[in-house]
């Protein structure tokens, strides 16, 4: 029969669990209250009493505060809680560490020399045999010999103080061990590599008002700092002024965010510091300028804003560029990044240049607008209404010449189209002078006087429409797929994240293309399960050589338009 068996009634209520290890190994050695204290304190956390104090605690366990306290401290001891905080009182219950079975038992005359010399280094406070024990377990179990281990703990306290806690004494012993540091002689070299390096450590501390002395953790921060990222001193200095870092880990943030942007010289973090601050508001004027909400405004300075600034633009150039933006619809940071790349593949940069490339295009807009008001239209301009003007222009023809075919198109159904139709028989025809118009019909605009311009162009704005409608349908089918959706999205921002980093980063830009590539073979997979050619995402025009707009790459009417008039006859 077991040693221990409980009723069905016990077995339905409610328990607080507690660690084997704490039981087989630390409940035979610690002091009685002591294990009241732990138990009572699992009871707390895994009770979720978020509202019970230090004194809630001392008061149900009929012991002072102080008596609590000093119960957690030697509970801490034993690594098996931390102390987080003081006022208010917080402590996190650890994990019951190290092997099962009781702690080791040491022959106290062994070790009397050295507890009398670690007694006389640490004076602030009686020393317990519980960390006399410990310090016996680094000696034994980390193979420490004990002048090695008494000149840790003489660095330690000279560091901290001589009411050093035995926390950082064993953190400490046990980084030197990870090292293999261990006899009096590895240590006496190790600890004056840290002596050499804390006079540059005092002066960084000193500059970025960190007020406590350098020890071993920031001697390593400081060798990452000055071998691996190559920062000097006076470097280090800057950066822990310009980024306003108050400890030690807040520069290790610094610098490495500096090493990432290749950031090393004095005059370089500053100017990055100073544009970081200017970045980061020129970001907030632009999304203002744009109408776009930032929850998060970091993708966007990284994404974005640090890309145009890369290319050449200043943060005034590019507030003047997103209201010319918003004006004109494009009202995202993507409309705006795919606008100003056209500037730079261009050769337009500089605040000048951008400011006479915007001015010619409101121009032109202006020029648009005269345009339609003569067709006797009162709509915006749209973008349909720039690549017709850029095309009527290509085709050699005037200002004036267009605002002629502008006022002949007034009063038809679709007067754009018919002024697609005047301009291209001009073309063709060689009229390229006010002189030489003649007067025109619908037979100027069609070649033929009993056909309707407004026919042809129903014709072929149906073809397109039935083509584009068709490749739309055919993608949303296919979008519809959960999986291939997925993985068409993720095509899309890949795709983005290709076009940054192809000009920032040509090694990350190799890996993208390999995900990219392995994508598009899981989207043809899918895609084949689900019976969808992918050809038919794009358009099936009738016609290949106008693609259904009726008039070829020279502004001539397209043979098929020619059949068309002629099935019509």
């Amino acid at each position: 029969m077991a040693l221990v068996s409980v009723s069905d009634d016990l077995a339905k209520k409610s328990f607080t669990s507690v660690e084997n290890k704490f039981i087989t190994k630390y409940l035979p050695v610690l002091e009685p209250i002591a294990v009241k204290v732990y138990l009572f304190s699992l009871y707390v956390y895994q009770n979720a009493l978020s509202s019970y104090t230090l004194e809630d605690l001392a008061k149900h366990l009929s012991i002072t505060e102080d008596e609590a306290k000093n119960y957690f401290e030697y509970l801490e001891e034993f690594e098996l809680v931390s102390v987080l905080s003081l006022a208010p009182f917080e402590v996190k219950i650890l994990d019951a560490d190290n092997v099962y079975g009781t702690p080791k038992k040491f022959k106290p005359e062994k070790y009397a020399d050295f507890t009398k010399t670690v007694q006389n280094i640490i004076k602030g406070r009686m020393i317990s045999p519980n960390e006399f024990r410990e310090y016996f377990l680094l000696l034994e179990e980390y193979g420490f010999e004990q002048d090695a281990l008494i000149m840790i703990i003489t660095y330690c306290a000279n560091l901290k103080g001589d009411n050093i806690r035995f926390q950082y004494i064993k953190k400490v012993a046990k980084s030197f061990a990870d090292d293999g540091v261990t006899t009096a002689k590895k240590v006496d070299e190790k600890l004056s590599a840290y002596t050499s390096s804390t006079p540059a450590l005092i002066k960084i501390f000193a500059s970025a008002g960190i007020n406590r002395q350098p020890d071993f953790e920031d001697d390593k921060l400081y060798k990452k700092w000055t071998a691996e990222l190559g920062f000097e001193d006076d470097a280090i200095a800057a950066a822990s002024k310009q980024f306003k870092a108050k400890t030690a880990e807040k520069l290790d943030a610094a610098l490495t965010e500096l090493y990432k942007n290749k950031k090393f010289d004095i005059k370089e973090i500053c100017d990055y510091c100073k544009n970081k601050n200017s970045v980061f508001n020129a970001t907030l004027d632009i999304a203002r300028a744009l109408g776009v909400y930032m929850q998060n405004t970091a993708p966007y300075v990284e994404n974005y804003v640090n890309v145009w600034y890369d290319y050449g633009y200043s943060f005034e150039c590019m507030k003047t560029v997103a209201m010319y933006c918003f004006k004109h619809n494009m009202k995202s940071f993507e409309d705006m990044h795919e606008f100003i790349n056209k500037l730079y593949n261009d050769g337009i940069v500089t605040d000048t240049g951008v400011n006479e490339y915007i001015g010619k295009l409101n121009a032109q807009d202006g020029f648009i607008k005269n345009i339609l008001n003569l067709c006797g239209l009162t709509r915006k301009v749209i973008a349909w209404d720039r690549e017709s003007l850029k095309r009527w222009k290509s085709w050699d023809f005037s200002d004036e010449m267009i605002l002629e075919a502008a006022k002949l198109s007034a009063g038809k159904s679709n007067p754009t189209a018919y002024m697609n139709g005047i301009l291209s028989t001009w073309k063709s025809e060689g009229t390229f002078t006010p002189d030489k118009i003649q007067s025109l019909s619908v037979k100027a605009a069609t070649t033929d006087t009993t056909i309707s311009r407004a026919e042809i162009e129903r014709h072929y704005h149906n073809l397109r429409h039935a083509a584009e409608d068709a490749a739309e349908k055919a993608l949303n089918r296919a979008l519809s797929d959960d999986i291939y959706g997925k993985i068409y999205r993720d095509l899309n921002e890949l795709s983005i994240q290709l076009a940054f980093a192809e000009l920032r980063n040509p090694n990350a830009a190799d890996e993208l293309t390999k995900r990219i590539g392995g994508l598009e073979i899981q989207g043809d997979k899918r895609l084949k399960e689900l019976g969808i050619d992918k050809t038919n995402f794009t358009p099936r025009y009738s016609c290949k050589i106008c693609n259904d707009t009726g008039y070829d790459q020279n502004g001539k009417p397209c043979t098929c338009m020619k059949k068309f008039i002629a099935s019509l006859k």
